[in-house]
């Protein structure tokens, strides 16, 4: 069962986390939104030792298996630049959806405040959530096969690729 946040013991590990879109608003598949988003995980990648050992970008969301001495760290960085970068890019090619990412107080929110972050405390695990990653664009139809999804880790031809697993 996934628990809601990561834990502070926990913190220097392998987890799968699921970032989503609030109100699950399709909205990555336009205006190099994609790009945003790979861009960070890239510059996180290079900058705060993040191992990235599957993902998969979808419509409205994205799947991560990551590693990194500081995850607590990663997901709040990583929000917090993409939620920026996104809604300069609302603002300059579809302003009229920010009004779905408004608070109450009128501040910008775009991702949902839960990341549902799985501890991979065994290979099994990691092998499920892994395979859950890869075949989600299949399973949404998308494609056929899993690396026909140009943005997954299963895609060879991807800008990201996957790290090597360190037993």
């Amino acid at each position: 069962m996934p628990s809601l946040k990561i834990s502070k013991e926990l913190n220097d590990g392998a987890y799968f986390l699921t970032f989503t879109v609030r109100k699950w608003y399709y909205l990555f598949d336009r205006h190099n939104r994609w790009e945003i988003l790979k861009d960070a995980l890239l510059y996180c990648r290079k900058e705060k030792q993040l191992k990235i050992y599957g993902f998969v970008f979808m419509l409205n969301h994205i799947h991560l298996i990551v590693d990194s001495p500081d995850v607590l760290g990663f997901v709040r960085d990583f929000k917090r630049h993409t939620g920026r970068e996104l809604h300069k890019n609302i603002l300059a090619h579809e302003p009229n959806i920010e009004r779905l990412f408004l608070e109450e107080k009128g501040s910008f929110l775009l991702w949902q405040e839960t990341n549902m972050p799985i501890f991979l405390e065994s290979e099994k695990v990691f092998q499920q959530k892994l395979n859950y990653i890869l075949q989600n664009p299949v399973r949404k139809n998308y494609v056929t096969r899993e690396e026909d999804w140009y943005w997954s880790s299963a895609n060879p031809e991807c800008e990201i690729k996957a790290d090597e697993v360190n037993e």
